[in-house]
């Protein structure tokens, strides 16, 4: 199992939390933790609280027990935009474009200094590192294909130089040379260290790239551990993923 980080390095510390959907319990007694730097593999099969979990983070869903604190603040009922302005980026399943901008608008909408100050990630590089959007400034959120709709997402995200940035299926439904191209963007995110909550089916790419890895079976955790231990178990990849 992997070693729990200090407190006082945690950006996202969610402690025994219970989220409800009317009478459907989702997340169980769930702790969950992100330090300053970490990249983490969040996984599990479809309907065993991924999506609850990153949504009950920041805001979205609010937990009916237990507490999430961001940066050592407590959130707990909190609105998303209060979430954000304490560095937290979220890209949800979806990507959640504005379809009637530009790109050029959905990005500068966007800027903004992070918490410490920092602007590391200015429009200029966030086109350096999607050559593909620079292509397609002026086309509108919907003229894009998939592939480049959701790397309008997370160079949205960047471009509020957070701490931490939240990718909800990273690659669902990509063609797998964009694919590639995402999975090449988390390697680059994690190594300017920037922390990373990684969700996407392919648990062999997500686990090239994280430091811990986590794995939801309604609503709990059933492993948390380092690739190396998770790629140790094959027993355990079987039984709760399905590989």
């Amino acid at each position: 199992m992997a070693t729990s980080p200090n407190t006082a390095d945690l950006l996202v510390n969610a402690t025994k939390i219970n989220t409800y959907y009317g009478a459907s319990h989702i997340l169980r007694d769930l702790s969950f933790s992100v330090a300053r730097g970490e990249t983490i593999g969040l996984m599990g099969r479809n309907g065993m609280g991924k999506s609850t979990l990153l949504k009950s983070i920041v805001g979205l869903v609010r937990p009916r027990t237990g507490t999430v604190e961001i940066a050592g603040q407590p959130m707990n009922g909190r609105p998303p935009y209060e979430v954000s302005r304490l560095g937290i980026a979220y890209v949800p399943e979806g990507r959640g474009i504005f379809g009637n901008l530009s790109v050029v608008e959905n990005l500068k909408m966007a800027a903004r200094a992070g918490t410490r100050g920092q602007r590391d990630w200015t429009y200029d590089r966030v086109l350096e590192t999607f050559p593909r959007l620079k292509e397609r400034l002026g086309h509108g959120g919907q003229q894009l294909s998939g592939g480049e709709q959701q790397m309008l997402t997370i160079g949205r995200a960047l471009m509020t130089n957070p701490d931490v940035l939240i990718l909800d299926e990273a690659t669902e439904g990509l063609a797998p040379l964009i694919a590639r191209d995402i999975w090449r963007i988390c390697a680059l995110v994690k190594g300017t260290g920037i922390s990373s909550v990684i969700v996407d089916k392919n648990w062999k790419h997500v686990s090239q790239i994280t430091d811990r890895n986590v794995i939801l079976v309604k609503g709990e955790v059933v492993f948390e551990g380092s690739s190396a231990a998770l790629h140790a178990q094959p027993e355990l990849l079987q039984q709760y993923l399905g590989v």
